[in-house]
């Protein structure tokens, strides 16, 4: 069913977006940061994206935050201005064939590095047909865009596609670490996780982490980096600049 507010709000431009920090667990350097849409009438970005896609509305909707994020992160100067962007693409937004050349359109007209892009996708969108997939997602690495599968371990889990596409990164998702203080399964599974990773020469990160207690687990496992509420949740520009620049200003010894 058509959406008609929504459908109005992407064309006034009146979806915003806000950046999720993504750091280090050892140094508490922030490295990167999610872009997340948000909209007044939807309390989550997944819940907006659920509404979109019942309106036929989802690839609209997922190009125009690509676009404004990566123009948003084109203009960051100071500490931002060193940061890695990581960008949300939906299956359809990888299965239209011309997706791999509306990226790097979009980044050579907004004027953002593709070194500091990093392209999130889902295990869903791998699925429909990989070889296609595979050479647009390859095609995008050649320039210096990293690859990173979202939501690792509660998809399809199907562990053949990480040998044979070019990923760069995992994120393992928040739901699998909800455990891992006090669950010994749990603490087995995102560990081995990781080492499977690195041995596979990915990089690591970790959602949703929330207490001081993961965070020390995930640090000496050799997590890359981590996200969630015990760093910092979804940040306006001006948040996130105030808190990279406090987390990543060089610390005088006492």
């Amino acid at each position: 069913m058509f959406d008609c507010q929504l459908d109005e709000a992407i064309r006034l431009d009146a979806i915003d977006i806000q950046f999720q920090p993504q750091i280090d667990p050892v140094g508490g350097r922030v490295t990167g940061a999610e872009a997340l849409a948000r909209w007044d009438e939807c309390a989550t970005a997944d819940e907006l994206f659920d509404r979109a896609e019942r309106a036929r509305l989802g690839e609209r909707l997922s190009r125009t935050v690509q676009r404004k994020a990566i123009a948003m992160a084109a203009r960051w100067q100071g500490p931002l201005g060193k940061l890695r962007l990581s960008i949300n693409a939906l299956p359809a937004d990888l299965n239209r064939a011309e997706y791999d050349q509306w990226l790097l359109d979009v980044l050579d007209a907004e004027g953002l590095d593709p070194s500091r892009l990093t392209l999130e996708i889902v295990e869903s969108a791998l699925l429909v047909d990989r070889p296609a997939v595979a050479e647009r997602l390859e095609r995008l690495r050649e320039v210096g865009i990293r690859i990173a599968v979202d939501d690792f371990g509660t998809g399809y889990a199907n562990l053949a596609y990480l040998t044979s596409l070019p990923l760069d990164w995992l994120k393992i998702d928040r739901a699998l670490v909800a455990d891992i203080v006090g669950g010994a399964r749990d603490q087995i599974v995102v560990k081995a996780m990781i080492r499977m990773a690195r041995d596979l020469g990915l990089r690591v990160t970790v959602e949703g982490v929330e207490t001081a207690a993961q965070l020390q687990l995930l640090a000496a496992w050799g997590a890359d980096s981590y996200q969630g509420f015990l760093g910092a949740g979804a940040l306006n520009e001006v948040e996130l600049d105030r808190f990279v620049t406090a987390a990543n200003s060089p610390r005088i010894a006492a």
